[in-house]
Parts: structure tokens; sequence; C-alpha cells
């Protein structure tokens, strides 16, 4: 299933109701699929298989309700164990984005951080027309990088894994989470 090393997470940016998540593999086959729910006062988005929801492979769930610093559990739903979880490092985050990887027993492994202080600056006080891009670092090793397409219509980001010890499934759900923050902020 998570077989490939490109994939693109797809979201609707015209979404009233929640928002629909595809991930694509290199094929643009769907690997996940996931609809998050609109008005939930706690974060909460599932991911399945296909877009007829019958399959289960991942969750996140927000540990709090509001939290500038929020932390987020990602599941592997078939044994409902936590393999991981992101943190928003808050202040930080206003000017550009970082964010903080856990393993499963939240100790700190990595980071996911904007690609400069500059252009995260441009896209926040002047336009935001210029592409996000993030990198993606477990143990100091760069091994995502996650970079978004300019589309007005449709939110997409192109996601290639760099290395093979990563835990795909933990980058692809981290991507979808900033897909779904970045969302908040368009």
């Amino acid at each position: 299933m998570f077989e490939s090393n490109r994939y693109t997470v797809r979201r609707k940016i015209l979404s009233f109701l929640g928002a629909t998540f595809e991930v694509f593999d290199a094929d643009g086959n769907v690997v996940l699929y996931a609809k998050q729910k609109a008005f939930k006062l706690k974060e909460e988005m599932k991911f399945y298989t296909s877009s007829d929801m019958k399959d289960e492979v991942l969750s996140i769930k927000a540990r709090n309700i509001f939290d500038i610093s929020a932390t987020y559990d990602i599941k592997d739903s078939s044994s409902d164990g936590v393999i991981g979880a992101v943190r928003r490092k808050g202040i930080h985050s206003i000017l550009r984005d970082e964010w903080t990887v856990l393993d499963n027993k939240d100790n700190e492994v990595g980071t996911m951080v904007e690609d400069s202080m500059g252009l995260a600056l441009i896209r926040r006080f002047v336009m935001n027309l210029i592409p996000q891009n993030y990198d993606y670092f477990i143990a100091g090793e760069k091994v995502a990088d996650l970079k978004q397409q300019f589309n007005p219509f449709v939110y997409k980001l192109d996601i290639d894994i760099l290395s093979e010890g990563v835990d795909k499934r933990m980058v692809l759900a981290s991507a979808v989470l900033l897909s779904l923050v970045e969302g908040r902020q368009e």
C-alpha cells in the first residue's frame, strides 16, 4: 500500500462542511482517503483506503480542544496503537511553520519545518501566492520533502520520501495535517 516514494495530497479548497483529502501514489492511485467533519470541538480525522470509507487504516486525533501548540496522535487503526505524533511549535509557527515529530512514546525524534523564514514572512504578510515547502527531518536527516503546487482551486502537496527507513504513514498523515492547517489560514 505504501510502496511508492512519491505521493500527492489533494484537498478541495471550497469545502463548507468539512474537508476531503485524497493521497495519490506516483501512479495516480488513491492510497488514502480522509474526510474531516466540520464543527468538531476536538480535531479528528480517519483515513481509509478509498472513498467508500470501508477500510480504515489510520487516524489523527488532537489531544486538546484548543491549543496553539496542539499535539496530534497518529494511530494505526488495525492495532489501535499510536505510531507517533506531531506537535505544532506554538508561537514559533506564527512566523514560520514548525512542527515537532514524536515517536509512539512521545520522545522527540524529528522536525517538520517550512523552508525559509524570508519566504514564510512574504507568504504571511505580503502575498499568499508563493507555494510552501517543508523539510521533514528524523534524527537530523532529511527524510522527506513536501512541496505545495500553486493552484487557486485545489490544494496540492507533493511528497518525496528520501529515506527508506522512515515510516511513510507518519509522513503522509503529517502532510494531510499540514494541508488541513493551511486550509484554515487561506
